[in-house]
């Protein structure tokens, strides 16, 4: 059970004495449980890869804490806030997970966002990308660390946008995070002088785009925005292309894709699309070196902005708990916010009051075959993004924490 239920003799003793319970690692181990999509259309961006990543930063931490162990348990949330839920809450109760780390699939983190606020767990969000998560649904226990939707449209739309692509009609996953990244996005396309003429949702795991695709192409919008990740933006995409939409003169813009998701179309079909990004593997010498070693573990795939986010928050996390000694998830991420993080992912990054960590983005576009050195190399960088533009500033946060 974690210590949050229960007081111990010596915290008893400590009140007793008018002094604050000393700080102390639950069960004398230290336990990551990373929970996330393993088998459905987000397996391949998060799935084994981020618990590949937790291992990795485990290992290179040093594998044990203050002379406590570290484990790492894992599980499938199969994408239902129901179950992931009941993971969270099983996991904390009964086998003392100490942090929970990833969970893409946005209304599935906001139902883990509820428990682990509860129950005084730390819960560091990379798959997800929502901003209800910083704003009224923040927590005290609770980091927002790779991206969100308004990082997205910041930099794919504005881009889109300024280029002319001024008149948007939206395909967009009906859940969560499609809603926030539309939202979002339009808010931009309307702020740089466009308009958004119509939309339309789509269940999650969608496998025939036809219908929206056809009702998108009879718009006459020039930018048809897909507002999903995954499977379904592949899926989209691939349709879109068997229905010549690009020759036809519209655009497509991929709000949310990674480069498992380029690998997955071929560069003759993904080339020219412009997406935002929080890692480009092959972008310096430390990047390089995180993705080789990614990619020897996991047979030649190369790690997407998710994997980097998950080593890079699992290293914070056990720095700042290797300070304070304590793995309680409030004390734990108030460490977290004072210390800055400065590694591959995220050089000169920090975590704001909102929980929100804030980075560096990058805009990037898919190369052409031709322009490919090799396996896995598929982005030119068009501009990085500082992160004070990139992520809703403070001022317009409503997260009770920043008041």
């Amino acid at each position: 059970m974690k210590r949050t239920t229960t007081l111990t003799l010596s915290a008893l003793a400590a009140l007793a004495m008018g002094l604050p319970a000393q700080a102390e690692i639950s069960d004398d181990v230290v336990k990551i449980g990373v929970l996330n999509d393993q088998s459905g259309l987000y397996a391949d961006l998060a799935g084994q890869g981020s618990v590949e990543a937790a291992r990795m930063a485990v290992e290179d931490f040093g594998g044990t804490l203050n002379g406590k162990e570290i484990e790492i348990v894992s599980a499938d949330h199969q994408n239902k806030p129901d179950v992931g839920s009941s993971i969270a809450r099983e996991w904390i109760d009964e086998e003392g997970v100490d942090v929970i780390v990833d969970v893409p699939t946005s209304s599935v983190a906001l139902a883990v966002q509820e428990v682990t606020r509860d129950k005084d767990t730390a819960f560091l969000i990379n798959g997800a990308a929502t901003t209800s998560l910083t704003n009224e649904e923040c927590s005290p226990t609770g980091v927002h660390y790779t991206y969100d939707t308004y990082a997205l449209a910041i930099g794919t739309g504005r881009a889109i946008v300024q280029e002319g692509g001024d008149s948007w009609f939206f395909i967009t996953a009906d859940y969560a995070f499609g809603h926030s990244l539309e939202e979002n996005t339009s808010e931009v396309v309307r702020e740089n002088g466009g308009e958004v003429v119509g939309n339309i949702r789509h269940p999650l795991d969608t496998s025939d785009f036809s219908s929206y695709l056809l009702q998108a192409q009879g718009s006459g919008s020039k930018v048809i925005g897909l507002a999903n990740a995954g499977s379904d933006t592949t899926n989209a995409i691939k349709q879109a292309n068997e229905f010549g939409i690009v020759e036809g003169g519209q655009s497509l813009a991929a709000l949310l894709m990674f480069i498992t998701d380029v690998h997955a179309l071929g560069l003759d079909v993904a080339q020219g699309l412009q997406l935002t990004t929080g890692f480009v593997w092959n972008m310096n010498d430390e990047t390089l070196a995180f993705a080789k070693r990614f990619s020897e573990r996991r047979d030649g795939q190369y790690p997407t902005m998710v994997h980097a986010g998950v080593y890079s928050s699992v290293a914070h996390y056990l720095k700042a708990v290797a300070e304070i000694d304590d793995d309680g998830g409030e004390a734990a991420v108030d460490q977290m916010k004072k210390m800055p993080i400065n590694d591959f992912f995220a050089p000169n990054g920090e975590i704001r009051a909102d929980g929100r960590m804030v980075h560096d983005m990058y805009l990037v576009e898919v190369k052409s075959p031709d322009e490919s050195e090799g396996d896995w190399d598929y982005y030119n960088v068009l501009a990085t993004i500082p992160g004070d533009e990139a992520y809703q500033p403070l001022s317009e946060s409503t997260c009770p924490l920043v008041e």
